[in-house]
C-alpha cells in the first residue's frame, strides 16, 4: 500500500467507527515524515543541478544561467517549507507518543491497583494481626529454647571460681618470674683481642757492655 493510500484511502472505516488509535496516528505521521524526507533529497539534488547549470552557462549564455538560478531559488523555497513542515510533524508525533505512553502507564497502574484490591479482598486485618502475634510468640519461644540449649551443663561437677582464679594468678606470676630471670641473666662480656704488633725487646746486658767499651775506646783515642 502506497503512502498516499495510507494517508487518504485505507483505514477510513476504522477511523469512522471509533476514531484513529494513537498507534495508527503515530504511524501515519512517520509515513509522512518519510515522504517529506524523500522530497527533501529530491529538491537538494535539483538545487545542485541548477547551480551546476548556472556555473556552466556563466557569461556565455546569461539567459540560461539566470533561468537556472531562478529554478534553484524556487527549489530552495520549497525545501525551506518542507523543513518547517517536518519540524511541525515531528513535534506532533513526539507529543502523541508521549500521550500514548502516559495512557499505557495509567492503564497499567489501574490494572495493578485492581489486582492489589483483589488481593486485599481476601485478607482480614484482624486475622493479619493475630497471625503476626503468633509469629512473634513463636520467635520468642524459639529464642528461649536456644538460650536453654546453649547453657553449659556441669553434670554434677562444680568448681570454686575463686580457687580457679587464684591458681591462674599463680601460673601467671610463675611465667612472669621466669621471663624476668631470662632478661636479667649473666651476660657474657667479650674480652679485647690481643694486639698483633710485636713489642720491642729489652736490650741485653752484653750489648750494654759493648757500648761501654766503644765509648772508652773513643775517649782514649781523643786524648792522644
Amino acid at each position: 500500500m502506497s503512502v498516499f493510500g495510507k494517508l487518504f484511502g485505507a483505514g477510513g472505516g476504522k477511523a469512522g467507527k471509533g476514531g484513529p488509535t494513537p498507534q495508527d496516528a503515530i504511524q501515519r505521521l512517520r509515513d509522512t515524515e518519510e515522504m517529506l524526507s524523500k522530497k527533501q533529497e529530491f529538491l537538494e539534488t535539483k538545487i545542485e543541478q541548477e547551480l551546476t547549470a548556472a556555473k556552466k552557462h556563466g557569461t556565455k549564455n546569461k539567459r540560461a544561467a539566470l533561468q537556472a538560478l531562478k529554478r534553484k531559488k524556487r527549489y530552495e523555497k520549497q525545501l525551506a517549507q518542507i523543513d518547517g513542515t517536518l519540524s511541525t510533524i515531528e513535534f506532533q508525533r513526539e507529543a502523541l507518543e508521549n500521550a500514548n505512553t502516559n495512557t499505557e502507564v495509567l492503564k497499567n497502574m489501574g490494572y495493578a491497583a485492581k489486582a492489589m484490591k483483589a488481593a486485599h479482598d481476601n485478607m482480614d486485618i484482624d486475622k493479619v494481626d493475630e497471625l503476626m502475634q503468633d509469629i512473634a510468640d513463636q520467635q520468642e519461644l524459639a529464642e528461649e529454647i536456644s538460650t536453654a540449649i546453649s547453657k553449659p551443663v556441669g553434670f554434677g561437677e562444680e568448681f570454686d571460681e575463686d580457687e580457679l582464679m587464684a591458681e591462674l594468678e599463680e601460673l601467671e606470676q610463675e611465667e612472669l618470674d621466669k621471663n624476668l630471670l631470662e632478661i636479667s641473666g649473666p651476660e657474657t662480656v667479650p674480652l679485647p683481642n690481643v694486639p698483633s704488633v710485636t713489642l720491642p725487646s729489652k736490650p741485653t746486658k752484653k750489648k750494654e757492655e759493648e757500648e761501654d767499651d766503644m765509648k772508652e775506646l773513643e775517649n782514649w783515642a781523643g786524648s792522644m
